[in-house]
C-alpha cells in the first residue's frame, strides 16, 4: 500500500476555512506545476445545496482569494478533477451516496481513496465511524488524514487513537502537522547531518541554550469557539513547537525511512525531564493579549474579541523551558514560546553557543565578547550564523556579523507545506507525518502544565497587543545573560 499512488481524494469540510485557505490552493498549485496525477478524482463533500456548477463558482472565488499564483487559464483543467457530493457528516445515507460515487463502474467496492478530515476535532470520531460503516475500513486501501489538534489532553488523545484503530490500521492514518512540510524545516536535517562542522558542535559541550519561537501578529479571528477552549499551549506548543524541538534535538537516524525518523523523534520526547507539579511556575508562564496597536491600527484585547467568554483566562501566549536528559543535551535548556498579537509574524530557532573560556581581551577596549549564534528562520526563510569580528580602526573593538546561508536562489519557487504533504499522502510516504507515540509523549510532556493551569483559573497576566509578549517571560530563563532573540 505504501508505495502506491492513490487517485481518489475526498475532502470533508470542503467549504470550510482550512479547505479554502490551504487545501484547495495547494491542490491547485500541484495541478499548475504538473504534479497532480492526471487521473486524480477529487470529491468535495459539503452541506450546501449545490451541483457541480455551484461548487465550481465557489472554487474559483476561493482560488482568486487565496492561491498565491492564480492563473485563470488553468482553472478549467483543475475543475475537471472535481465533483461535488452534497451530504451531512452525521447522516448514514450520505456515506452510501459517497460510496457509490467512489465505486468504479462494474466494481463491487470503492477504489483506493484518501479521506481528508478538514473538519472540527469533535467530528473526527463520528466521521471515522460512518466511513467504516459504509465499507471504508481496514480491509481496503484507504487513507485517513487528520489535522491537529489530536486530542486536547493525554486522555482524549488516547481515546481518539483507540477509536481510529478500531476502524483503521495505523499505516492508514496520516496525522498532519503542516510545519513538518516546510522546506526550511526539512532543510534543518540537511543542515545538521550533511555538514560535519555543524554536527560536531551540536551538543551540550558547545551549546548554551536553544530558543524556538512561533509568533503571530494576528488575533484569533473567527476561531473563538475553538481557541477559547484550547489556548496557545494546546493549539501551538504541544504540536508545532514540540515537533521542531524533536528535529533540532534528535540523533542522526540510520536512514530517511518514515519509522527510523520517527523513532529518533520519540526518543527525544521520552528523554524530556518531567516537570514537577510543585515547580510548574518555574518552567512555564502564560499571558493574554490586551488592547494595543498592530500595524498602526488599534486592536481590542482578547477578552473583547467576539465569542470569547467573559473573564476568560485562556492563554494567548505561553513560554516554557524543557530539559532533555540524554548524553547530547543534558543541562541545556530548550526555551519554547508562542503567542498571538505579537510584534512580528515569525517562526525561528535560535541556538546560542557558550562563551569562550578565555579572557584574552580583558586589557583592551572590549568589555565583553558576545557568544555566537545559529539563527534559523522558518518564516521568513533564512539560515544565518552570527560571529564576532574586529571593527575597522585603531582600537580593539568588536561587532557581530551574520553569515547568511539561505539556500533559495532568485526565482526559485517556494513549495508550500501543504503541497509537499499532500503529495506524500498520495504516494504513501509517512516520513513527515506523526506517529501516535509522538502525540502521546508530547501530551505527557505538557500534561503537568495543563493540570496546574486548570487548577489556577482566577488570574492571568496580560501584555499589550503589538508587543513581544509579557516582560515576565524572561523569568523562566536560567541565567542573567540569557534573553529572548526577537530579531534575527
Amino acid at each position: 500500500m505504501d508505495n502506491q499512488c492513490i487517485c481518489q481524494f475526498v475532502i470533508f469540510g470542503a467549504t470550510g476555512d482550512l479547505a479554502s485557505k490551504k487545501l484547495l490552493p495547494a491542490l491547485y498549485h500541484l495541478e499548475c506545476a504538473g504534479m497532480m496525477p492526471k487521473e486524480m478524482r477529487i470529491l468535495a463533500f459539503g452541506r450546501r445545496p449545490w451541483d457541480d456548477h455551484g461548487w465550481q463558482d465557489f472554487l474559483r472565488e476561493q482560488l482568486e482569494t487565496y492561491a498565491t499564483n492564480y492563473h485563470p487559464e488553468h482553472f478549467d483543467d483543475f475543475c475537471r478533477h472535481f465533483s461535488y457530493v452534497r451530504g451531512e457528516i452525521h447522516d448514514k445515507e450520505s456515506y452510501q451516496q459517497l460510496r457509490s460515487a467512489l465505486t468504479p463502474e462494474g466494481a463491487d467496492k470503492p477504489a483506493a481513496t484518501i479521506f481528508y478530515l478538514a473538519i472540527r476535532p469533535a467530528d473526527f470520531i463520528p466521521v471515522v465511524q460512518q466511513l467504516s460503516g459504509a465499507g471504508f475500513n481496514q480491509e481496503g486501501d484507504y487513507r485517513i488524514v487528520i489535522e491537529k489538534p489530536f486530542g486536547d489532553d493525554l486522555e482524549s488523545a488516547i481515546h481518539l487513537n483507540e477509536q481510529l484503530h478500531h476502524h483503521f490500521r495505523e499505516e492508514q492514518i496520516y496525522r498532519i502537522d503542516h510545519y513538518l512540510g516546510k522546506e526550511i524545516v526539512q532543510n534543518l536535517m540537511v543542515y545538521r547531518f550533511a555538514n560535519l562542522a555543524i554536527e560536531s558542535l551540536w551538543n551540550r559541550n558547545y551549546i548554551d541554550h536553544v530558543q524556538i519561537t512561533v509568533a503571530e501578529k494576528g488575533g484569533i479571528e473567527s476561531r473563538a469557539g475553538y481557541y477559547d477552549q484550547a489556548g496557545a499551549l494546546r493549539d501551538m506548543l504541544q504540536n508545532h513547537l514540540m515537533q521542531i524541538l524533536t528535529l533540532v534535538a534528535m540523533e542522526p537516524p540510520p536512514s530517511l525511512e518514515a519509522d527510523t525518523l520517527r523513532d529518533e523523534k520519540v526518543k527525544v520526547l521520552r528523554s524530556i525531564r518531567p516537570i514537577p507539579k510543585s515547580a510548574v511556575t518555574a518552567y512555564a508562564m502564560r499571558a493574554q493579549y490586551g488592547p494595543g496597536v498592530v500595524d498602526d491600527q488599534h486592536v481590542p484585547g482578547y477578552q473583547d474579541e467576539a465569542g470569547v467568554e467573559t473573564n476568560s483566562v485562556t492563554e494567548t501566549y505561553v513560554a516554557a523551558k524543557f530539559y532533555i536528559d540524554n548524553w547530547r543535551w543534558r543541562g541545556v535548556p530548550f526555551y519554547l514560546r508562542t503567542g498571538k498579537r505579537l510584534e512580528n509574524k515569525t517562526s525561528s530557532v535560535a541556538i546560542r553557543f557558550r562563551h569562550t573560556p578565555q579572557q584574552l581581551f580583558r586589557e583592551t577596549s572590549i568589555e565583553k565578547i558576545e557568544p555566537n549564534w545559529i539563527l534559523l528562520s522558518l518564516e521568513p526563510e533564512s539560515m544565518k550564523t552570527e560571529i564576532q569580528i574586529k571593527e575597522p580602526g585603531l582600537e580593539m573593538r568588536v561587532r557581530p556579523v551574520q553569515l547568511n546561508a539561505s539556500y533559495r536562489k532568485d526565482g526559485e519557487q517556494e513549495l508550500d507545506a501543504y503541497e509537499a504533504l499532500l503529495l506524500d499522502v498520495m504516494e504513501g510516504d509517512k516520513a513527515l507525518f506523526i506517529r501516535f507515540d509522538e502525540v502521546e509523549w508530547a501530551w505527557r510532556v505538557v500534561d503537568p502544565i495543563i493540570k496546574a493551569w486548570g487548577r489556577d483559573s482566577d488570574y492571568i497576566l496580560t501584555y499589550p497587543a503589538g508587543s513581544w509578549g509579557p516582560d515576565e517571560a524572561i523569568r523562566i530563563m536560567d541565567k542573567e545573560d540569557q534573553y529572548w532573540r526577537n530579531h534575527l
